[in-house]
């Protein structure tokens, strides 16, 4: 069997709060009860919103939680780097690779949706319904030498439907062309999306279990399209429900109060934070 290899993969534009800090506990417990590896990876590919303050803060507000991980930009590993800004060359051969399948096209259209193509798609800000003005695109694509200048989208197959089983909420599907549209890949500035750069990484960093909110159910849909198409290995899936506030909203970076960093500076104790974490890992 495979050893079990699981992940957290937090993102420095702000400072994490009990919503991640529950995500990233049952990522840290399923790999320990599964006698496995657990790798940190810094996605900081957002270099206007990222800031050196956020990443000191993520190491050091995870660490008091009770975290820790075995591979990481911290402590090494055999797949460094582990931090998406030193990537680049390996998000580069993944383009060339979709390039070369045929999958994906050029772009020339509104910049509206690209300025959240950097981070995950959540719930309430998921990436804009694409009409396929560009399609016509596609069979250019195999001249472009590299990403640069325009944005790049992959081509989703109208109508199939994607399904896949995920460990805690069971049975899902979506479908292409309905649920979600031709999606980013590549910005114009050069720099890769979020879903070809987890893909990419998962792959790389040999992730067997992708543990993360249940917002991103979506963008596993449209990340099994990518891992189709570059013909890698599919991982499993758990997706944790997702902590609100008093009104109802999902927990965000915005919530200063409920960060880690404030509940530390009011001397909350941490084992008081994981008590009501264990109940979600469960199938």
């Amino acid at each position: 069997m495979t050893p079990y290899r699981g992940r957290i993969a937090p993102s420095p534009t702000g400072y994490l709060h009990l919503g991640h800090a529950r995500t990233f506990w049952i990522a840290s417990q399923r790999a320990r009860s599964a006698g496995g590896a657990l790798v940190f990876r810094n996605e900081d590919l957002d270099r206007p919103r990222c800031k050196p303050e956020f990443a000191a803060a993520m190491y050091e507000d995870l660490r008091w939680l009770g975290l820790d991980w075995q591979e990481g930009p911290d402590v090494g590993g055999p797949f460094a780097p582990y931090s998406q800004s030193e990537r680049y060359k390996n998000y580069l051969e993944v383009w060339r690779n979709l390039r070369d399948a045929g999958v994906i096209y050029p772009c020339a259209c509104s910049r509206k949706d690209l300025e959240r193509a950097l981070a995950a798609p959540h719930e309430d800000d998921d990436e804009l319904p694409y009409p396929g003005t560009c399609r016509t695109k596609l069979p250019e694509a195999a001249g472009w030498e590299s990403p640069a200048g325009i944005s790049w989208r992959f081509k989703v197959p109208d109508r199939e439907v994607i399904r896949f089983n995920d460990l805690h909420f069971g049975a899902q599907q979506f479908t292409a062309g309905k649920d979600f549209s031709d999606f980013l890949v590549w910005r114009r500035d050069d720099i890769p999306a979020y879903q070809l750069a987890v893909v990419a990484d998962d792959q790389a960093m040999r992730i067997t279990e992708v543990v993360r909110g249940a917002d991103l159910l979506k963008s596993t849909a449209r990340q099994l399209l990518l891992i189709r198409a570059l013909g890698y290995g599919v991982p499993e899936y758990f997706h944790c429900p997702l902590m609100r506030d008093e009104t109802g909203a999902r927990l965000a970076k915005r919530h200063d109060a409920l960060s880690l960093r404030a509940l530390r500076a009011q001397g909350v104790h941490p084992e008081k934070l994981v008590e009501g974490f264990a109940e979600v890992n469960k199938p």
